[in-house]
Order: structure tokens, then sequence, then C-alpha cells
């Protein structure tokens, strides 16, 4: 980020905070294209506004996150990534089950398997989903 970078950044931020609330309805029309929801405090438009600047001065967040927000929005959980060295724990018909995930996959009761809903499907003796089956989804 450049000097000067920092020193619009600054303007903008001082002149958000400074408006009133028709200045930050007028600033978020001009933003954004339409209005704001009416619950929304002066505080919080102000926060989105700088939000935004920063967003446009400095960039966005990562496509990544862009999508994971986008999905949550939607009312949709994105997925849960499960690292290797993690437990997954689940318990069915009184018995408690533990995975542990490895590089080459999972590993329950001294076996590998290639997937959690091979897993789900050994334990459940049906067909499952194996990231629902241990709550991921």
């Amino acid at each position: 980020m450049k000097a000067s970078d920092t020193e619009v950044l600054s303007a903008i931020i001082m002149e958000i905070e400074e408006a009133d609330r028709t200045d930050c309805l007028k600033h978020w029309r001009k933003v954004f294209g339409r209005s704001p929801p009416k619950y929304l405090s002066p505080r919080f438009i102000k926060r989105v506004l700088i939000w935004d600047a920063q967003c446009q001065l400095l960039g966005g967040v990562p496509a990544k996150t862009d999508r994971a927000l986008r999905q949550i929005a939607a009312g949709k959980t994105p997925p849960v990534a499960v690292k290797p060295g993690a437990h997954l724990i689940r318990e069915w018909n009184g018995r408690t089950y533990q995975v542990e995930v490895t590089r080459d996959g999972f590993v329950m009761g001294g076996k590998t398997y290639r997937s959690l809903t091979a897993i789900a499907r050994r334990i459940a003796g049906a067909q499952w989903s194996g990231p629902r089956f241990f709550g991921l989804t």
C-alpha cells in the first residue's frame, strides 16, 4: 500500500465517520445502487461503507472467502475441510466411533478407508453421506 493510498483511505474514513444519517444514506445509494434496509443503524451503515472503501482501494476478500460468504448468505453452509490429524467422533446405536483423518484417507479401527461415506456405510449398514453422517455439512 502506497502512502497516497493511506492518505486517501484516511480521508474517506474521516468523511464517512463525520457523516450524518442523511449523508450515509446518500453514500450507500451511490455505492450499492439502492437504499439500505430500514433497520440498519447509522453506525452499522458507516462500518459497511468504510469496509467497502477499503475493499475498493486495497482489494477485496479472496475469491474463496467471497464464495463461502455468498453460500452462507443463501442459507447454505459451506463444506467443512478436515485436515490430516483431525479426529471425528460419532455415536451410533449406543456405540462411539472415532475416525482419524490422514493424508491417505480416514482410519477407523486400524483400517484405512478412502472416504467418509465408506465408513458411514460400514457403521450404519446403509447408504449415508459420510460428511453428513459425521456432521460436517
